[in-house]
């Protein structure tokens, strides 16, 4: 395989997306959501991309789910209107929660403890304007929430739906179905999620307060679920790219990941068994997300420029600006010849933290045929 000559002109690092492999990643979880029958909210906190987002939403307006509301006011100015800021909501943020709702998009919000819903109840009686809530549901002791027979949860939504507030639904995230491999361990996770959305909005319903929404999801529950009875909604965000810790775990195959790092050699410390290249933390991030898998991809897993994984070849240290490649502790492979000037590309571990260290994706079309594009990316809070 050849060197794309798209790609010759481009700066190092640079960040390098491949339309096709995202494209087919997208079309693999939206089949696997309509066959069981859920609408697909997808998590746009990796991508921070107008031009992903309009890829990857239902006629580019939603439903989607963001962690930040600079996500929100930028996708809503995009066209995106119905969405979900899935972190839990600091007063402070009411505000803007309120003007957005003004400008007519359909923000809903998460909480899980009585100060916060107080708060909702009191913004949106001033503004004489309810604000839309998922109360957020425990489903595995990975972060926040309720458990579902937690008698807060009642008393939650009794403050919201008697005090001016909207009572929307529920929502859950299995996080702990990050530190288990195959599809058998992640459909487990996957109905622990379901079973406790369904018993939360159950427990809601039996009390006489609303729950319309019931909202699961990350990316390896996402993609193993089997049945989502009782379910509504459907999240899920990094497979939009995946990454090596997806792959750690078995939800994709390392040739899915679809963000790489373009980097070139900048030379050898040959006694060392160091290959050094112009690729530091700064474009990689720091996330040693693979640690503690069974494979512990350092700071990436090295591809020739075409994209091609070299067999136990990482990026195992990184500095600020430099980055040093070395094969695989224990490894018997022969390091391939990487004279100064060659340009590699690196798998990330974790997608959402490498894509936060560029300011936009170069976007290897689809069709062979098309130029290299260039999709802005955004940040902030």
């Amino acid at each position: 395989m050849t060197a794309d000559p798209r790609l010759a002109d481009l700066t190092t690092p640079s960040l390098i997306l491949d339309e096709q492999k995202m494209m087919r990643n997208i079309v693999r979880l939206a089949d696997h959501a309509e066959a069981l029958g859920v609408s697909l909210r997808p998590h746009l906190k990796t991508a921070k991309s107008v031009d992903v987002a309009r890829r990857l939403l239902s006629e580019g307006v939603g439903p989607a789910t963001v962690s930040t509301l600079a996500e929100a006011e930028a996708f809503f100015a995009a066209g995106v209107c119905d969405i979900l800021y899935a972190v839990g909501i600091a007063p402070q943020k009411l505000p803007q929660v309120l003007s957005l709702r003004s400008a007519g998009c359909d923000l809903s919000i998460i909480l899980d403890n009585a100060a916060q819903a107080e708060a909702v109840v009191k913004a949106s009686q001033e503004a004489s304007k309810p604000i839309p809530v998922l109360i957020e549901i425990d489903s595995d002791g990975h972060r926040g929430g309720l458990r579902p027979d937690d008698p807060l949860l009642i008393n939650i939504g009794r403050i919201l739906h008697e005090g001016g507030a909207a009572l929307r639904g529920v929502m859950t995230h299995a996080g702990e179905s990050y530190t288990v491999a195959g599809k058998e361990a992640h459909a487990k996770f996957a109905e622990i999620e379901r079973a406790a959305a369904v018993d939360a909005a159950s427990t809601l319903r039996g009390a006489n307060l609303p729950c319309p929404v019931v909202s699961v999801g990350s990316t390896p529950t996402a993609h193993a679920a089997r049945d989502l009875s009782g379910v509504t909604e459907l999240r899920a965000g990094v497979y939009v790219f995946f990454d090596l810790v997806m792959a750690g775990i078995g939800v994709c195959h390392q040739e899915d990941i679809a963000l790489s790092v373009m980097t070139t050699v900048i030379g050898h410390q040959d006694k060392r068994g160091w290959v050094m290249v112009d690729a530091g933390w700064m474009a990689m991030s720091r996330d040693k997300g693979t640690v503690d898998q069974a494979l512990d991809q350092g700071y990436g897993v090295v591809c020739d420029e075409t994209g091609k994984i070299f067999p136990d070849l990482i990026l195992s240290a990184a500095n600020q600006e430099h980055g040093i490649i070395t094969r695989r502790s224990g490894s018997m492979t022969p390091m391939p010849d990487l004279p100064v000037g060659t340009r590699l590309r690196i798998l990330p571990n974790h997608a959402c933290a490498t894509a936060a260290q560029h300011s936009h994706f170069n976007v290897i079309p689809a069709d062979t045929a098309s130029a290299l594009m260039t999709w802005p990316r955004f940040g902030g809070w």
